[in-house]
């Protein structure tokens, strides 16, 4: 997968761009080639900390080296933003971000000890921890943002605006209605096509277990795929489309798609930053995360962008503003930080 190249774009422009390319790489604001598997470059710049300083402001010296990151595509716009955000006061570092989905990352890169870090839109599950073992990979786990899982509509559907969590059960679960009209006899007799995660995504794992079920399972009958803009896309160009993804891509594509207002049984609630934030949009809010390994973390550049990314997680202006997810609380992040000082400290 090469690296999206968005010289002269604004950030948010660069996020909305880079969503469908799959991969990320930047280096003191440049593109560096990477292969997408999580070992080409990027470069991460920021102002990251000084050991032991929890500001995530940079005091070290000059720092180098590479950062190799896997995982979701759901985090993948977030941790991107970041690594801009870090690569302007540490040039010499350089970060390459993958979206492979949460499942992929773990299984084929950071469970086999061939990434720093993995983004997740779930935790890790319990065949990847023993994976994980397998091959000695030590990891802590760390919350990124808070999402808003998404369902999208086109823009002239003017009867699905609104859906109980049954229906979209009925949408998504194996056997899954054909046309609309099956899932309410008022609504076209016009046949359903679905857009949304592959199961190597995380977002696919979160969306079954707490839509459907999963013993009721996903259906085939749709457009599998990791790169979310391809969704909104798709969604985009059909009127009887439907689709699901992570907040961000409906936040940067705000004006070509329609979201769906989920009813849990207390009435119909959009999805936003304030919903997600006030536990009102359930069950589709979600905790993001990143794992960093702690043999990555003995690594000063690693510990690094690791310290600025947590400093970051409450930052309103990147988080919600500019990608779309919401920030974590002023208490939430200096947990996750003495955490993650706690690791750098076991690991060096």
């Amino acid at each position: 997968m090469a690296p999206s190249h968005f010289d002269g774009l604004t950030r948010r422009n660069a996020i909305k761009a880079i969503g469908g390319a799959g991969a990320f790489a930047v280096a003191g604001c440049t593109e560096t080639e990477g292969n997408g598997n999580g070992d080409g470059t990027s470069g991460g710049n920021g102002n990251g900390s000084g050991e032991n300083d929890m500001s995530g402001g940079s005091e070290s010296e000059s720092l180098s080296g590479a950062i190799n990151i896997a995982g979701s595509s759901t985090v993948f716009p977030l941790m991107s933003a970041v690594a801009e955000e870090y690569s302007e006061e540490n040039p010499d570092v350089s970060v390459d971000i993958s979206s492979t989905g949460s499942g992929g990352g773990f299984s084929n890169y950071f469970c086999v000890g061939e990434t720093d870090f993995n983004n997740a839109s779930r935790p890790i599950k319990g065949e990847e921890q023993d994976l994980c073992s397998e091959n000695d990979v030590e990891y802590i786990e760390l919350i990124a943002a808070t999402d808003a899982l998404t369902v999208v509509i086109n823009n002239d559907n003017d009867f699905a605006t609104e859906m109980t969590i049954d229906e979209l059960a009925q949408i998504w679960q194996e056997g899954a209605a054909e046309t609309w009209s099956d899932v309410r006899d008022e609504w076209p007799d016009e046949e359903i096509e679905r857009y949304g995660a592959a199961d190597t995504s995380g977002t696919f794992d979160y969306f079954v277990e707490n839509v459907q079920g999963a013993e009721a399972g996903h259906t085939d009958d749709y457009q599998a795929t990791e790169q979310d803009n391809t969704i909104a896309q798709g969604v985009e160009g059909s009127e009887y489309a439907i689709g699901y993804f992570g907040f961000a891509y409906w936040y940067q594509n705000q004006d070509q798609i329609t979201p769906v207002a989920i009813d849990n049984g207390n009435g119909p609630v959009e999805p936003s930053l304030e919903t997600a934030a006030s536990g009102e949009y359930q069950p589709l809010s979600r905790p993001l995360f990143t794992y960093p390994s702690m043999s990555s973390l003995a690594k000063d550049h690693v510990a690094d962008f690791a310290r600025y990314f947590v400093s970051q997680t409450d930052n309103e202006q990147i988080v919600a503003e500019e990608v779309g997810y919401v920030p974590a609380t002023q208490d939430v992040k200096e947990e996750q930080m003495q955490k993650l000082e706690d690791a750098i400290e076991e690991a060096q």
